[in-house]
Protein backbone atom coordinates (compact mmCIF):
# COMPACT_ATOMS: atom_id res chain seq x y z
CA UNK A 1 0.00 0.00 0.00
CA UNK A 2 2.62 2.76 0.76
CA UNK A 3 4.45 1.69 -2.35
CA UNK A 4 1.38 2.29 -4.33
CA UNK A 5 0.95 5.49 -2.34
CA UNK A 6 4.37 6.53 -3.45
CA UNK A 7 4.12 5.81 -7.34
CA UNK A 8 0.78 7.93 -7.00
CA UNK A 9 2.59 10.94 -5.51
CA UNK A 10 5.33 10.80 -7.87
CA UNK A 11 2.56 10.92 -10.87
CA UNK A 12 1.37 13.61 -9.52
CA UNK A 13 4.34 15.37 -9.35
CA UNK A 14 5.44 15.07 -12.57
CA UNK A 15 2.25 15.46 -14.09
CA UNK A 16 2.62 19.16 -12.19
CA UNK A 17 6.38 19.80 -13.51
CA UNK A 18 5.68 19.10 -17.22
CA UNK A 19 2.09 21.20 -16.92
CA UNK A 20 4.41 24.22 -15.58
CA UNK A 21 7.16 23.58 -17.73
CA UNK A 22 5.47 22.65 -21.51
CA UNK A 23 1.92 24.13 -20.87
CA UNK A 24 2.22 27.08 -18.81
CA UNK A 25 5.31 29.13 -20.63
CA UNK A 26 7.57 29.14 -17.16
CA UNK A 27 11.00 28.36 -17.08
CA UNK A 28 12.44 26.56 -14.46
CA UNK A 29 16.29 27.85 -15.70
CA UNK A 30 15.39 30.63 -13.41
CA UNK A 31 14.41 30.18 -9.96
CA UNK A 32 11.54 33.06 -10.13
CA UNK A 33 10.22 31.33 -13.02
CA UNK A 34 10.58 33.46 -15.50
CA UNK A 35 8.02 33.52 -18.19
CA UNK A 36 9.87 32.64 -21.55
CA UNK A 37 7.28 34.46 -23.82
CA UNK A 38 7.03 38.05 -23.09
CA UNK A 39 4.72 39.93 -24.07
CA UNK A 40 4.27 41.86 -27.24
CA UNK A 41 5.20 45.33 -27.26
CA UNK A 42 2.00 48.07 -28.06
CA UNK A 43 2.17 50.03 -31.12
CA UNK A 44 1.78 53.36 -30.00
CA UNK A 45 4.12 52.57 -27.28
CA UNK A 46 6.54 54.35 -28.73
CA UNK A 47 5.35 57.07 -29.07
CA UNK A 48 5.43 57.79 -25.34
CA UNK A 49 7.86 61.24 -24.46
CA UNK A 50 10.06 58.95 -22.72
CA UNK A 51 10.57 56.54 -25.61
CA UNK A 52 11.03 59.45 -28.06
CA UNK A 53 13.69 61.13 -26.06
CA UNK A 54 15.72 58.12 -26.82
CA UNK A 55 14.74 57.69 -30.27
CA UNK A 56 18.31 59.11 -32.50
CA UNK A 57 16.11 60.36 -35.67
CA UNK A 58 17.67 59.43 -39.07
CA UNK A 59 17.82 62.89 -41.12
CA UNK A 60 16.50 63.23 -44.07
CA UNK A 61 17.36 64.94 -47.69
CA UNK A 62 15.85 68.43 -48.10
CA UNK A 63 14.68 69.22 -51.63
CA UNK A 64 13.33 72.43 -52.94
CA UNK A 65 10.22 72.62 -55.04
CA UNK A 66 7.90 75.64 -56.90
CA UNK A 67 8.64 79.13 -56.01
CA UNK A 68 5.66 81.02 -54.63
CA UNK A 69 6.49 83.93 -53.95
CA UNK A 70 9.69 86.00 -54.78
CA UNK A 71 10.40 89.70 -53.18
CA UNK A 72 13.01 92.26 -53.18
CA UNK A 73 14.37 91.20 -49.80
CA UNK A 74 12.87 87.18 -49.08
CA UNK A 75 11.14 84.67 -51.25
CA UNK A 76 9.18 81.77 -50.48
CA UNK A 77 9.01 78.01 -52.18
CA UNK A 78 7.59 74.39 -50.86
CA UNK A 79 10.21 72.20 -49.60
CA UNK A 80 9.84 68.23 -49.41
CA UNK A 81 11.74 65.76 -46.98
CA UNK A 82 10.96 62.25 -45.67
CA UNK A 83 10.23 60.98 -42.89
CA UNK A 84 9.71 57.30 -41.53
CA UNK A 85 6.67 57.09 -39.45
CA UNK A 86 7.35 53.35 -38.39
CA UNK A 87 10.02 54.38 -36.20
CA UNK A 88 11.56 50.90 -35.54
CA UNK A 89 12.93 49.23 -33.04
CA UNK A 90 16.14 48.31 -34.29
CA UNK A 91 19.57 49.66 -32.52
CA UNK A 92 18.06 49.49 -29.50
CA UNK A 93 21.27 49.20 -27.12
CA UNK A 94 18.98 49.03 -23.38
CA UNK A 95 20.01 51.75 -22.15
CA UNK A 96 21.13 54.89 -24.22
CA UNK A 97 18.84 54.94 -27.41
CA UNK A 98 16.84 53.60 -30.01
CA UNK A 99 17.66 54.65 -33.45
CA UNK A 100 14.60 55.05 -35.86
CA UNK A 101 15.62 53.30 -39.18
CA UNK A 102 14.70 53.45 -42.69
CA UNK A 103 12.01 50.71 -42.83
CA UNK A 104 11.39 51.38 -46.62
CA UNK A 105 7.98 53.53 -45.49
CA UNK A 106 9.94 56.70 -45.97
CA UNK A 107 6.86 58.95 -46.66
CA UNK A 108 7.03 62.52 -48.36
CA UNK A 109 6.55 65.76 -45.69
CA UNK A 110 6.35 68.92 -47.85
CA UNK A 111 6.32 72.28 -46.54
CA UNK A 112 7.23 76.14 -47.02
CA UNK A 113 10.38 77.45 -46.76
CA UNK A 114 11.16 81.24 -46.76
CA UNK A 115 14.77 82.70 -47.55
CA UNK A 116 16.61 85.89 -46.67
CA UNK A 117 18.04 87.68 -49.87
CA UNK A 118 21.40 88.97 -49.77
CA UNK A 119 24.22 86.39 -49.25
CA UNK A 120 25.19 85.31 -45.53
CA UNK A 121 25.16 82.55 -43.14
CA UNK A 122 21.55 82.83 -41.60
CA UNK A 123 19.74 81.30 -38.23
CA UNK A 124 17.06 78.96 -38.74
CA UNK A 125 13.78 79.06 -37.48
CA UNK A 126 11.65 76.06 -37.59
CA UNK A 127 7.95 76.74 -37.90
CA UNK A 128 4.74 74.28 -35.80
CA UNK A 129 1.33 75.80 -36.90
CA UNK A 130 -1.85 75.29 -35.08
CA UNK A 131 -5.10 72.90 -36.03
CA UNK A 132 -6.15 73.79 -39.52
CA UNK A 133 -8.55 72.02 -41.12
CA UNK A 134 -7.71 70.14 -44.28
CA UNK A 135 -10.06 71.87 -46.48
CA UNK A 136 -9.03 74.86 -46.10
CA UNK A 137 -5.35 74.29 -45.69
CA UNK A 138 -2.52 75.78 -47.85
CA UNK A 139 0.98 75.49 -47.38
CA UNK A 140 2.50 77.85 -44.91
CA UNK A 141 -1.53 78.71 -43.55
CA UNK A 142 -0.65 79.24 -39.67
CA UNK A 143 3.24 80.54 -39.97
CA UNK A 144 3.50 82.57 -43.17
CA UNK A 145 2.78 86.06 -41.90
CA UNK A 146 5.22 85.92 -39.12
CA UNK A 147 7.75 83.56 -41.47
CA UNK A 148 7.71 86.55 -44.22
CA UNK A 149 8.72 89.16 -41.54
CA UNK A 150 11.65 86.24 -39.48
CA UNK A 151 12.71 86.37 -43.05
CA UNK A 152 13.57 89.57 -44.04
CA UNK A 153 14.83 89.88 -40.83
CA UNK A 154 17.47 87.34 -41.54
CA UNK A 155 15.88 84.14 -40.93
CA UNK A 156 15.67 80.95 -42.42
CA UNK A 157 12.17 79.69 -41.82
CA UNK A 158 10.74 75.95 -42.48
CA UNK A 159 7.18 75.06 -41.54
CA UNK A 160 5.73 71.66 -42.49
CA UNK A 161 2.63 71.00 -43.54
CA UNK A 162 2.61 67.57 -41.35
CA UNK A 163 1.16 64.04 -43.06
CA UNK A 164 -1.97 64.54 -44.86
CA UNK A 165 -1.33 68.19 -45.28
CA UNK A 166 -0.43 69.98 -48.34
CA UNK A 167 1.19 67.83 -50.83
CA UNK A 168 2.68 65.14 -48.19
CA UNK A 169 1.47 61.57 -47.81
CA UNK A 170 -1.27 60.39 -45.86
CA UNK A 171 -0.76 60.25 -42.10
CA UNK A 172 -1.40 56.28 -40.10
CA UNK A 173 -5.39 55.97 -40.17
CA UNK A 174 -4.89 55.26 -36.25
CA UNK A 175 -6.37 58.80 -34.65
CA UNK A 176 -3.95 58.50 -32.25
CA UNK A 177 -1.03 57.39 -34.07
CA UNK A 178 -1.76 60.83 -36.51
CA UNK A 179 -1.37 62.71 -33.71
CA UNK A 180 1.85 61.70 -32.46
CA UNK A 181 3.43 61.76 -35.71
CA UNK A 182 3.46 65.44 -35.72
CA UNK A 183 6.15 65.11 -33.23
CA UNK A 184 7.97 62.31 -35.64
CA UNK A 185 8.02 64.65 -38.24
CA UNK A 186 9.42 67.73 -36.32
CA UNK A 187 12.01 65.58 -34.84
CA UNK A 188 13.33 64.32 -38.26
CA UNK A 189 12.62 68.19 -40.25
CA UNK A 190 15.01 69.03 -36.90
CA UNK A 191 17.40 66.35 -37.72
CA UNK A 192 17.43 67.02 -41.44
CA UNK A 193 18.14 70.92 -40.78
CA UNK A 194 21.95 69.94 -41.28
CA UNK A 195 21.28 68.97 -44.96
CA UNK A 196 19.39 72.37 -45.92
CA UNK A 197 22.73 73.86 -47.54
CA UNK A 198 22.84 70.95 -50.10
CA UNK A 199 19.62 71.26 -51.15
CA UNK A 200 20.38 75.39 -51.66
CA UNK A 201 23.82 74.51 -53.56
CA UNK A 202 21.57 72.34 -55.35
CA UNK A 203 19.06 75.01 -56.38
CA UNK A 204 21.68 77.67 -57.06
CA UNK A 205 20.54 79.68 -54.11
CA UNK A 206 23.65 81.70 -52.65
CA UNK A 207 22.72 81.86 -49.24
CA UNK A 208 23.66 79.30 -46.25
CA UNK A 209 21.71 77.94 -43.25
CA UNK A 210 23.52 77.75 -40.17
CA UNK A 211 22.91 74.65 -38.45
CA UNK A 212 24.37 74.99 -35.13
CA UNK A 213 21.58 78.13 -34.58
CA UNK A 214 18.14 76.26 -34.59
CA UNK A 215 15.16 77.80 -33.23
CA UNK A 216 11.40 76.81 -32.68
CA UNK A 217 8.25 78.80 -33.16
CA UNK A 218 4.59 77.41 -32.57
CA UNK A 219 1.01 78.74 -32.19
CA UNK A 220 -1.96 77.19 -30.48
CA UNK A 221 -1.21 72.91 -31.18
CA UNK A 222 2.15 73.52 -32.53
CA UNK A 223 3.16 75.35 -29.41
CA UNK A 224 2.01 71.95 -28.16
CA UNK A 225 4.46 70.35 -30.39
CA UNK A 226 7.12 72.46 -29.62
CA UNK A 227 6.86 71.83 -25.86
CA UNK A 228 6.66 68.13 -26.78
CA UNK A 229 10.02 68.45 -28.92
CA UNK A 230 11.73 70.27 -26.03
CA UNK A 231 10.89 67.49 -24.02
CA UNK A 232 12.30 64.36 -25.95
CA UNK A 233 15.18 66.23 -27.16
CA UNK A 234 16.48 68.34 -24.08
CA UNK A 235 17.89 70.53 -26.53
CA UNK A 236 18.30 74.32 -25.88
CA UNK A 237 16.59 75.44 -29.18
CA UNK A 238 15.15 79.09 -28.61
CA UNK A 239 11.45 78.39 -28.55
CA UNK A 240 8.59 81.09 -29.23
CA UNK A 241 5.22 80.23 -28.14
CA UNK A 242 2.17 81.76 -28.66
CA UNK A 243 -0.87 80.72 -26.89
CA UNK A 244 0.32 77.31 -26.39
CA UNK A 245 -2.18 74.54 -25.92
CA UNK A 246 0.08 73.38 -22.73
CA UNK A 247 -2.69 71.40 -20.43
CA UNK A 248 -2.40 67.81 -19.65
CA UNK A 249 -3.30 65.10 -22.59
CA UNK A 250 -5.85 63.65 -23.02
CA UNK A 251 -7.89 67.04 -21.85
CA UNK A 252 -5.93 68.92 -24.29
CA UNK A 253 -7.75 68.00 -26.98
CA UNK A 254 -11.25 66.74 -25.88
CA UNK A 255 -11.84 70.67 -24.84
CA UNK A 256 -12.26 71.35 -28.11
CA UNK A 257 -14.79 68.62 -28.80
CA UNK A 258 -17.57 71.30 -28.54
CA UNK A 259 -16.89 73.09 -32.31
CA UNK A 260 -16.95 69.05 -33.45
CA UNK A 261 -20.15 67.95 -35.62
CA UNK A 262 -20.67 65.28 -33.38
CA UNK A 263 -19.89 66.89 -30.39
CA UNK A 264 -16.78 65.23 -29.62
CA UNK A 265 -18.51 61.80 -29.42
CA UNK A 266 -15.74 59.89 -32.06
CA UNK A 267 -13.03 61.55 -30.46
CA UNK A 268 -14.28 60.22 -26.86
CA UNK A 269 -14.63 56.85 -28.30
CA UNK A 270 -11.22 56.54 -29.70
CA UNK A 271 -9.51 58.32 -26.80
CA UNK A 272 -11.31 55.60 -24.32
CA UNK A 273 -10.44 52.88 -26.58
CA UNK A 274 -6.69 54.22 -26.52
CA UNK A 275 -6.98 54.15 -22.35
CA UNK A 276 -7.42 50.34 -22.48
CA UNK A 277 -4.02 49.74 -23.39
CA UNK A 278 -1.89 52.95 -22.09
CA UNK A 279 -1.28 55.47 -19.51
CA UNK A 280 -2.32 58.83 -20.89
CA UNK A 281 0.61 60.42 -18.65
CA UNK A 282 2.96 59.09 -20.28
CA UNK A 283 2.33 60.75 -23.42
CA UNK A 284 1.33 64.10 -21.35
CA UNK A 285 3.48 66.86 -21.94
CA UNK A 286 2.72 68.30 -18.22
CA UNK A 287 4.73 65.50 -16.80
CA UNK A 288 7.67 66.35 -18.27
CA UNK A 289 8.65 69.71 -17.74
CA UNK A 290 11.84 69.19 -16.35
CA UNK A 291 13.10 67.75 -19.23
CA UNK A 292 12.78 71.17 -21.11
CA UNK A 293 16.60 73.27 -21.52
CA UNK A 294 15.44 75.73 -23.79
CA UNK A 295 15.16 79.51 -23.24
CA UNK A 296 11.31 80.28 -23.78
CA UNK A 297 9.36 83.48 -24.74
CA UNK A 298 5.50 83.03 -24.08
CA UNK A 299 2.69 85.31 -25.61
CA UNK A 300 -0.40 85.33 -25.21
CA UNK A 301 -3.92 87.26 -25.68
CA UNK A 302 -6.01 88.11 -22.77
CA UNK A 303 -9.51 87.80 -24.64
CA UNK A 304 -8.29 84.53 -26.16
CA UNK A 305 -11.06 81.91 -26.67
CA UNK A 306 -9.47 79.10 -28.66
CA UNK A 307 -6.54 78.95 -25.33
CA UNK A 308 -7.85 80.58 -21.82
CA UNK A 309 -5.24 82.90 -20.92
CA UNK A 310 -5.29 81.21 -17.61
CA UNK A 311 -3.37 78.24 -19.15
CA UNK A 312 -0.68 79.82 -20.35
CA UNK A 313 -0.44 81.83 -16.82
CA UNK A 314 -0.27 77.93 -15.18
CA UNK A 315 2.48 77.15 -18.00
CA UNK A 316 4.75 80.06 -16.85
CA UNK A 317 3.89 79.38 -12.86
CA UNK A 318 5.32 75.82 -13.56
CA UNK A 319 8.25 76.26 -15.74
CA UNK A 320 9.56 79.44 -13.34
CA UNK A 321 9.10 77.18 -10.33
CA UNK A 322 11.05 74.71 -12.10
CA UNK A 323 13.89 77.35 -12.38
CA UNK A 324 13.48 77.30 -15.98
CA UNK A 325 14.19 80.05 -18.97
CA UNK A 326 11.07 81.71 -19.50
CA UNK A 327 9.55 85.36 -19.97
CA UNK A 328 5.96 85.64 -20.26
CA UNK A 329 4.10 88.91 -22.03
CA UNK A 330 0.04 89.22 -22.05
CA UNK A 331 -1.70 91.43 -23.97
CA UNK A 332 -4.83 92.38 -22.97
CA UNK A 333 -8.01 92.60 -25.29
CA UNK A 334 -6.29 90.59 -27.91
CA UNK A 335 -7.42 87.53 -29.47
CA UNK A 336 -6.09 83.89 -30.56
CA UNK A 337 -3.78 85.40 -33.34
CA UNK A 338 -2.89 88.65 -31.51
CA UNK A 339 -4.93 90.49 -34.56
CA UNK A 340 -6.59 93.53 -32.38
CA UNK A 341 -3.58 95.30 -32.17
CA UNK A 342 -0.61 93.44 -30.82
CA UNK A 343 0.48 91.64 -33.50
CA UNK A 344 3.57 93.84 -34.53
CA UNK A 345 4.72 94.07 -30.80
CA UNK A 346 4.65 89.87 -30.31
CA UNK A 347 6.41 90.03 -33.76
CA UNK A 348 9.35 92.71 -33.04
CA UNK A 349 9.45 91.08 -29.53
CA UNK A 350 10.14 87.48 -31.05
CA UNK A 351 12.93 88.74 -33.61
CA UNK A 352 14.70 90.28 -31.11
CA UNK A 353 14.37 87.71 -28.96
CA UNK A 354 16.45 85.37 -31.69
CA UNK A 355 18.98 87.67 -32.19
CA UNK A 356 19.87 88.14 -28.20
CA UNK A 357 19.75 84.23 -28.27
CA UNK A 358 21.84 83.87 -31.48
CA UNK A 359 24.25 86.39 -31.10
CA UNK A 360 26.92 85.28 -28.73
CA UNK A 361 29.17 87.93 -29.39
CA UNK A 362 29.21 87.45 -33.12
CA UNK A 363 27.94 89.64 -35.51
CA UNK A 364 24.44 88.86 -36.83
CA UNK A 365 23.91 89.09 -40.55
Amino acid sequence: MKKLLTILVILVLAAAIYFLKYKSGVSFTNPTFRKVQQEEPKPLAKYTIEALSKTLFKDSQITLGETLNDESDYSSQIFYFDVDPSILRQGFDGELSRTAQDSGQAKKVSGLINLPKGEGIYPVIVMFRGYIDREKYQAGTGTQHAAAVFAKNGFVTLAPDFLGYGSSDMPSENPMEERFQTYTTALTLIESVKNLNSALLAAGINIRADPLRIAIWGHSNGGQIALTILETGGEGFPTVLWAPVSKPFPYSVLYYTDDFDDHGKMLRRVVSDFEKDYDVEDHSLTNFFEKINAPIQLHQGGADEAVPIKWSDQLYEQLNKLGKDIKYFTYAGDDHDFTKGSWSTVVSRNIDFYKKQFSNNQKFP
